[in-house]
């Protein structure tokens, strides 16, 4: 990567919001950030420990939380430095450029996993007798790779097109996190090419991820009504009901800041607050509140926690 930028240091504006709100803000996000650390970690556990839920979708769970973990962490600390004190804003050249290939490398392998994960609740519920074969171990482990794969080499280009320009002025940038729009408005020179580039680029994977999601749900839908017991269709619906809802809350707003004409910094800031801070927490409270088997093993877990502690 080559670039003949005057700038060393930018500093991240943050959430736009009354001076008086930091105290509050600070408050609540640091709250949502523990429990998504903790969230995530005690699904990691409890998938590890549990023979139980050894299966292709509770492995693909592990990758989710994983990366929600990781995905919370690249955003929300520095967000949280840039509300408690002015001087937590600050932000060098370096970490700007390490923030933004994190955060859309991590951002588009969970778009890629949670289009591997529909495809295989469509093989588990349109081919039950087939799942088994199709997805076995071997199957997981590539596809899970070719996700990361594919999220490295995806963010790799982003982030070459952002920092290949030159940045010689301003260095306030009007977001909480180091990402391509707002940056892009404080390169000297012309951004038209970049941002068209960008623009496709992101549109197609995100894009074309939600379609095969879209796809993999109207074949779910159409296996689901041919069951004949009423019971049969319901824990079909309840198995997919989960990930429909992370889901719609990652990818809408994804997609309303990158697919639409022009950016407004106020209106993107809190809307990328539901991907990079609820979302992550939403994973796993959505993912052990909806799911039997998680709260069962998560039980067994903390059975076996107090029997030892007691011997």
């Amino acid at each position: 990567m080559t670039n003949v930028s005057l700038v060393t240091m930018f500093f991240l504006m943050g959430l736009p919001r009354a001076p008086a709100l930091d105290v509050p803000l600070l408050g609540l996000f640091l709250v949502i950030y523990v429990l998504t650390v903790v969230g995530n970690l005690l699904i990691l556990l409890v998938i590890t420990v549990d023979s139980h839920l050894h299966t292709p979708m509770y492995y693909f769970l592990t990758n989710l939380s994983f990366i929600d973990m990781w995905f919370s962490t690249v955003t929300v600390p520095k967000m949280l430095m840039t509300l408690a004190s002015p001087g937590g804003r600050a932000i060098s050249f370096h970490s700007c450029v390490a923030q933004l290939y994190s955060f859309h490398f991590l951002g588009s392998t969970e778009c890629f996993l949670y289009t591997v994960m529909s495809y295989d609740r469509y093989l588990a519920i349109s081919h039950p007798l087939r799942y088994t074969s199709m997805m076995s171990g071997r199957t997981c482990a590539l596809l899970a790779t070719s996700t990361w794969l594919s999220g490295s080499l995806h963010s790799a280009v982003q982030t070459t097109l952002t920092f290949r320009l030159p940045y010689c002025g301003p260095n306030q940038i009007q977001h909480y996190f180091c990402d391509a729009p707002p940056i892009l408005k404080l390169a000297c020179a012309d951004t038209s090419m970049n941002e068209m580039v960008i623009f496709v680029n992101i549109g197609v994977v995100a894009s074309g991820c939600f379609l095969l999601i879209v796809l993999s749900y109207v074949s779910i839908i159409w296996s689901i009504l041919k069951i004949r017991t009423s019971e049969g269709r319901h824990r079909a619906f309840q198995t997919c009901a989960s990930h429909c809802i992370v889901v719609l809350c990652f990818f809408g707003p994804g997609l309303f800041i990158y697919l639409r004409p022009g950016s407004r910094d106020a209106v993107d800031g809190v809307v990328a607050v539901f991907y990079t801070v609820l979302t992550p927490l939403l994973n796993p409270v959505v993912y052990t509140l909806r799911n039997k088997e998680v709260k069962r093993a998560l039980l067994k877990v903390r059975s076996q926690s107090v029997f030892t502690q007691r011997k």
